[in-house]
């Protein structure tokens, strides 16, 4: 069966723990971020948090693209 680049990641997250981790976590911070947006004020410190926050995100939606470019390579073959 043929998966369109869409299908890619629900598939995915139904097979692959690795990505359904990434995902997760990826959701974690995403929330963490919402909650720390949300403030009135931000702190140097909330600043920085919110910082590091966007690159962990960024790294874990990397990786899960990694995941999704190999399984559309698989699909190819």
């Amino acid at each position: 069966m043929t998966l369109t680049s869409r299908d890619i990641p629900g598939e995915l997250m139904s097979s692959n723990e690795e990505f359904r981790n990434l995902a997760q976590e990826h959701s974690k911070y995403e929330e963490q971020l919402h909650q720390l947006t949300r403030q009135p004020y931000l702190s140097s410190e909330d600043l920085l948090l919110e910082a590091q926050l966007k690159k962990l995100k960024l790294r874990l939606k990397d990786q899960m693209q990694q995941l999704v470019a190999r399984r559309r390579r698989e699909q190819l073959r």
